[in-house]
């Protein structure tokens, strides 16, 4: 169960961030808005949510998960992939030291913490475009240190692997038809998305309710029939900018 939530209010210049995304220009005072909606259905949750100011030379900042991995037991502070966001780890890391010890990914290791998806106490790390195999055999030998088991996956398609896959819990993933037949994922209940809703793929569990995003029909019928408390936001500005419900937010 989580108790806390870190996040990061986006700032002015998050338009200037890295992007793949061919959805047009994204709205400040909309990111705004949508943001404090994700803060207020976290804290609506339960959770405590700490609020961390925008960083004015990082427009990326706001995607706090890629800059550490949480779990029940240690911290681990990235190496984010792309240069242009190393350095936002230096507001975050005192804030979980705080509450849990810290580790480090230190060159030339690369990771994300949206390639990193955590499934109970096993853990899978995405090999990809950000995400390099020393970063993910540092943050191995982190988490099997603290009794987590780990597995690396050839992120394919998409910009992290939590772009394509995550947990519904109760040994249960919702996942896009490109990773569904992956050995590694055999031994769980599959929910595969329907061609056209991949960006779905990013929902968020928080305890019992899964946060989705807004505009996904088929797959949220998927969820329904589940028997999931379905919460849906509109995140259409993170969007363009890449990001989805994962990424802005650690959650520990």
């Amino acid at each position: 169960m989580f108790t806390y939530a870190i996040t990061r209010r986006p700032g002015p210049n998050f338009d200037q961030g890295l992007t793949t995304a061919n959805l047009g220009h994204p709205s400040y005072p909309l990111i705004l808005e949508q943001h404090q909606d994700y803060v207020d259905t976290l804290r609506q949750l339960g959770l405590d949510v700490i609020v961390l100011e925008y960083e004015p030379d990082y427009p990326d900042a706001y995607f706090v998960e890629d800059i550490a991995i949480v779990t029940p037991n240690v911290a681990v502070i990235t190496r984010p992939g792309a240069p242009s966001r190393r350095g936002e780890e230096a507001s975050i890391e005192p804030v979980l030291a705080q509450h849990r010890p810290i580790h480090h990914i230190n060159r030339p290791g690369t990771l994300d913490g949206g390639d990193v998806l955590r499934v109970g106490n096993h853990f899978f790390i995405g090999s990809s475009l950000r995400t390099n195999l020393e970063g993910a055999s540092q943050l191995t030998q982190i988490l099997n240190k603290y009794g987590h088991t780990v597995e690396v996956v050839s992120v394919a398609s998409g910009l992290h692997l939590k772009s394509s896959i995550n947990t519904l819990g109760d040994n249960r993933l919702l996942l896009t038809a490109d990773l569904a037949d992956y050995p590694c994922f055999t031994a769980y209940e599959r929910l595969v998305i329907v061609p056209g809703e991949e960006y779905a793929a990013n929902t968020l569990l928080i305890n019992d309710s899964l946060l989705t995003p807004k505009g996904f029909p088929r797959t949220l019928d998927q969820l329904y029939r589940l028997g999931l408390q379905v919460i849906e936001m509109d995140i259409s500005e993170v969007h363009k900018m890449d990001g989805g419900l994962t990424c802005m937010s650690l959650r520990f």
